[in-house]
């Protein structure tokens, strides 16, 4: 299945039905009058988070969606049916945007959440609603009001309890292809990786889910390279996993590169707690691993982890430092969460 993390869609909601101008005429019955129904309200444009999804693709083949026009109102007093609604099913995790690609609309963290883009216009009224006593026998009824239309952007950010960010070729395909069932493309040449993938984790009987991002490399926030886009999907992230490879010439200017483009990126990703590790130290000697060692402890200000997905050393370590982390920052981000939704429903009211 190939990865789309962003998508842009036309939106229109159903039009009202008309109101019905009708006129009760029956044989046998003295006095008739205005029996017009009114026009059933429009479809809504509903989008939905669902499980069993990962990827926005199908919005690359189909980008337009409206909803059904409300019935017209009918005689003997009729109400037309509401118009049939629409729903987007989207992954966990997905955003939507205004047009402008920068005016946040929903965001749907869970599956299951819903949200009503585009409200259906509402029917008009019949005849029968405008008889009064001064007007026994109205000719005119209200037509439907138009429903609404706009262009989104769907834009999806995984959700993950760790990140792994590095270099080109730092090793953490190959990390996520070792602690997971996931099996991301692993070769010897830069941007190996070219979306995000995700695996499952389990360490001591817990289990969480890590994010892998294509590398980064200098000028990347400037688009060098695939640019820094897919950072979005660490955003949501506990901890963030920075591998920098043992066979890196300067391993302190590589962990310096990745940490730039991470504050240049912003959304506090250079805030988050990050986990440092010297990946590959399978290839090095006693005397150039413990060199490399001090030069990115020096650089970083904390003792890295030392990682060898071929001999497995480190491996069971970093799963447990990353389990122990996102436990104790989880009481936290979820005060922080129920924070920001009581603040956003009392800007609402």
């Amino acid at each position: 299945m190939k990865f789309l993390d962003q998508a842009k869609v036309y939106i229109r909601s159903g039009d009202g039905g008309a109101g019905s101008v009708s006129f009760r005429r029956e044989k046998y019955i003295e006095f008739g009058g205005p029996d017009g129904g009114d026009g059933g309200r429009g479809g809504d444009v509903w989008i939905e988070a669902v499980a069993g999804l990962n990827t926005l693709i199908d919005y690359r083949y189909q980008q337009h969606f409206k909803a059904k026009t409300g019935m017209h109102g009918m005689g003997r007093n009729r109400n037309g049916a509401k118009g049939a609604d629409v729903v987007l099913k989207v992954p966990e995790g997905t955003q939507v945007y205004a047009e402008d690609n920068e005016t946040l609309i929903c965001d749907l963290t869970e599956v299951g959440e819903k949200y009503r883009i585009a409200a259906g216009g509402n029917g008009g009224f019949g005849n029968a609603y405008f008889k009064s006593s001064v007007n026994q026998a109205p000719r005119h009824a209200n037509p439907g009001l138009p429903g609404e239309e706009l262009t989104i952007w769907l834009r999806l950010k995984l959700i993950a309890d760790a990140g792994l960010v590095g270099l080109p070729n730092a090793g953490k395909s190959t990390f996520l292809a070792t602690v997971t069932r996931a099996r991301p493309k692993i070769a010897d040449y830069p941007f190996t990786t070219l979306y995000p993938g995700l695996g499952v984790a389990k360490i001591d009987e817990r289990e969480f889910v890590i994010a892998d991002i294509p590398g980064l490399i200098e000028g990347a926030h400037e688009g060098v390279g695939i640019g820094d886009r897919f950072l979005g999907h660490v955003e949501r992230t506990s901890i963030l996993l920075h591998l920098v490879s043992a066979m890196e010439e300067d391993v302190a200017q590589a962990y310096r590169t990745v940490r730039r483009e991470l504050d240049a990126y912003g959304h506090g990703l250079v805030d988050k707690p990050e986990i440092v590790a010297l990946s590959k130290v399978d290839t090095l000697t006693g005397e150039d691993r413990a060199a490399k060692l001090a030069e990115l402890a020096e650089a970083a200000g904390k003792q890295p982890l030392e990682l060898s997905a071929v001999s497995g050393e480190g491996m069971t370590e970093a799963l447990r430092g990353l389990a122990a982390e996102i436990d104790r920052l989880a009481p936290r981000r979820s005060e922080a969460e129920d924070g920001e939704a009581v603040k956003a429903e009392g800007e609402g009211q």
